[in-house]
């Protein structure tokens, strides 16, 4: 299991203590610090879509350029995030073929 995360964000900082007190044992991973690998992102972007893993809230986002934020599709997106990793939505949790992003009921229930 691989939790993609931002180590100063307050819902990172709940969804590490609601997984590490159900014992998982993710390998964490800081986007800022580590990066986002290509594969995971690749397949996070197929599970769940471009919509869910841009970040379209986030300051990086407002920051950028009207020319970047026009006609985003998955592979825009990816090139996006590979360039600004804080524009995944966190934290991003893979565990072979299951994926989260956010932390929201549904993502504590799949793997709380």
């Amino acid at each position: 299991m691989r939790v993609y995360h931002l180590k100063n964000c307050d819902t990172c900082r709940k969804a590490r203590k609601a997984l590490d007190a159900a014992e998982l044992s993710p390998d964490y991973r800081d986007v800022r610090a580590d990066g986002v690998a290509a594969d995971d992102l690749l397949a996070i972007i197929a599970s769940v879509g471009w919509e869910r893993a841009l970040n379209r809230r986030s300051t990086t986002w407002r920051g950028l350029s009207d020319a970047q934020k026009a006609d985003v599709d998955d592979g825009k997106a990816a090139a996006l995030i590979g360039e600004y990793p804080t524009l995944l939505k966190r934290p991003a949790i893979i565990d072979g073929d299951r994926m989260t992003v956010g932390w929201d009921a549904a993502a504590k229930e799949a793997w709380l």
